[in-house]
């Protein structure tokens, strides 16, 4: 059922990124320490993705600090604090390709192209979310800290 879950995921994002190359990165010690893009990401622009259903899709299975948010998931960890429970490396390495840290996650790989099963026509070849993007959630998440955090954008 989780299985069928991340193949619904796969097809359900209607936007996907930009078609676009992907950026070489390099994992070590269980990270991709380097930033996909040179540069930091946009909190603000992290939170319209990381809550936007059509998108980032994130809601479906995580639930956070978003009061204003219905219907949020709990097939997967809270994001409630994660930004004091990972560093952005490690974040960036679970949103690139989850498999990586656990080969059985539901989560897509959002900046994977290869090795998928039955992805639609219109996304084969396409990152689900570009790497300009990948960095805009990974500087949102950093935001939301177990110190009282309300995931807005400081």
């Amino acid at each position: 059922m989780l299985r069928g879950i991340a193949l619904a995921l796969s097809l359900i994002f209607a936007d996907a990124a930009h078609a676009q190359d992907l950026r070489p990165y390099k994992i070590e010690n269980g990270a991709i320490n380097l930033s996909l893009t040179g540069k930091p990401g946009d909190p603000a622009r992290g939170r319209q993705i990381v809550l936007e259903r059509q998108k980032g899709i994130c809601l479906l299975c995580h639930s956070g600090p978003f009061p204003e948010e219905r219907f949020q998931g709990d097939l997967a960890p809270s994001l409630a604090g994660v930004g004091s429970r990972m560093n952005a490396g490690e974040i960036r390495l679970r949103m690139v390709d989850g498999t990586k840290v656990n080969p059985d996650t539901i989560m897509p790989p959002y900046y994977r192209i290869e090795g998928l099963n039955r992805v639609a026509p219109n996304f084969r070849g396409k990152p689900l979310l570009n790497a300009d993007e990948i960095e805009d959630v990974i500087a949102f998440l950093l935001t939301l800290r177990e110190d009282g955090a309300t995931g807005q954008s400081k």
